[in-house]
């Protein structure tokens, strides 16, 4: 798999093989990735795509916070560039350039040092700029998107394109846009009429902090919430407040948070998961569709 896909010596980065994707997870759970890339610059990350080879498949990797990679892992090269892709800079009076690595909290304390806003409600997103992108995240009524003016992306060949948000079909928690490209910058605006407040972004991640299980591994909220509702209070009203699956459990904090409680697999993960979606369906009649993204092969 290595020669096929590149060698060391073309690279700068680190590439590993056999990479268990569980040190890379915020579940701590899933198999072994191929291929594991850390580019060391952004010509390094544009040379490797150049010279992979068409069949290899990637997967692009942020912090892994809204990730369940099943237990026999990734075929193909996962590529971790978060280290690379971390300016921020403020580019214009309310204009910012983010790098998709950055965290999304360091953006929002960072924005409120600048004065700008709307940007607390990225403090109550768990992972960086271009998982927000990819996914639309939102929190506390904002959505990343709603901000985004252009992006800059790589293809599949390292070449990079700027694009617009009419470049991509944009709805709750789903973006969609040209196929075989990943985020890696953005450019974000915000409004002059509108006042940061520090008070504001602190309540957000006090409120984080004592609704949400932050110190056991999960993935953040595994369902959207569906129109008029929350996905957590259908969870609870159904009864699945500390249900378990193997080392998997529902969260007896928020409802809508599956934990690691003692040694979860991904299978243990994926079947409570399915187990919650069923229950609500047969309990309330609504059908809730999971925001956490699974990838990967089943274990035996």
């Amino acid at each position: 798999m290595m020669a096929a896909a590149t060698t060391n010596d073309t690279v700068q980065g680190e590439l590993r093989e056999n990479e268990p994707m569980s040190r890379h997870t915020s579940w701590r759970v899933g198999g072994p990735a191929d291929l594991f890339f850390v580019p060391g610059s952004l010509q390094d990350l544009s040379r490797f795509l150049r010279e992979l080879e068409p069949r290899v498949s990637i997967f692009w990797l942020g912090v892994g916070s809204n990730l369940l990679v099943r237990d026999a892992g990734i075929r193909g090269v996962v590529i971790s560039a978060s280290r690379i892709l971390r300016d921020l800079e403020r580019v214009g009076p309310y204009l910012v350039r983010a790098g998709s690595g950055v965290p999304c909290t360091q953006l929002a304390r960072q924005c409120l040092r600048w004065g700008l806003a709307p940007a607390e409600f990225f403090a109550g997103i768990p992972g960086t700029v271009g998982g927000a992108l990819a996914m639309n995240a939102g929190a506390h009524g904002g959505e990343t998107w709603e901000r985004v003016e252009s992006v800059r992306t790589i293809d599949r060949h390292g070449e990079i394109h700027t694009r617009g948000p009419a470049d991509y079909t944009v709805a709750y928690r789903s973006v969609t846009g040209p196929a075989n490209e990943w985020f890696i910058e953005a450019k974000l605006r915000f409004d002059a009429s509108a006042t940061a407040s520090k008070a504001v972004l602190d309540d957000m991640l006090e409120r984080r902090k004592l609704t949400q299980p932050l110190g056991l591994p999960s993935c953040g909220s595994v369902f959207r919430n569906p129109p008029g509702d929350h996905a957590a209070r259908l969870i609870e009203a159904a009864g699945l407040k500390g249900y378990r699956v193997g080392g998997a459990e529902v969260s007896a904090k928020h409802a809508n948070f599956i934990i690691n409680r003692a040694g979860a697999t991904a299978t243990d993960i994926e079947e409570l998961i399915a187990h919650v979606r069923q229950t609500v369906i047969d309990t309330h009649g609504v059908e809730l569709i999971h925001e956490v993204r699974i990838i990967g092969e089943a274990g035996p």
